[in-house]
């Protein structure tokens, strides 16, 4: 893992984009910071680091709907990981597959994606 040390770090974290690793659907976008992103590679399941609670979390710690790691890409800068992740579930916490489920259409918002679970039975 020392490539790690060369990550590019900006306020102690990294901006993290998770695909999953069939199909290349960008289901997520989190940050980690140096510790997330040993963990991660330790137990090939995605930790992230919450700027709002300021901790570290394991993704479907409550919900059980995990990642499991596949592979691990570092952008050009370094300042950047691609995730490719068996998604368990919905990665959203409002029940969608994607956090991704809304399109731009026009002057509003269309739903395209579909709810996976309920979140009132998760949280």
């Amino acid at each position: 893992m020392c490539w790690i040390k060369d990550v590019k770090f900006k306020g102690g974290l990294v901006p993290a984009v998770i695909q999953d690793y069939k199909t290349d659907e960008v289901v997520m976008v989190a940050y980690m910071n140096k510790q997330a992103l040993k963990k991660t590679i330790e137990t090939k399941k995605c930790y992230y680091y919450s700027r709002s609670r300021k901790k570290l979390w394991l993704k479907g710690e409550t919900s059980g709907h995990i990642q499991k790691v596949k592979s691990i890409f570092i952008d050009c800068d370094m300042d950047c990981v691609l995730i490719k992740v068996q998604q368990v579930g919905g990665a959203c916490h409002t029940g969608y597959r994607s956090c991704f489920f809304r399109k731009a259409a026009g002057s509003s918002l269309k739903t395209v994606g579909k709810k996976v679970f309920d979140p009132k039975k998760v949280y």
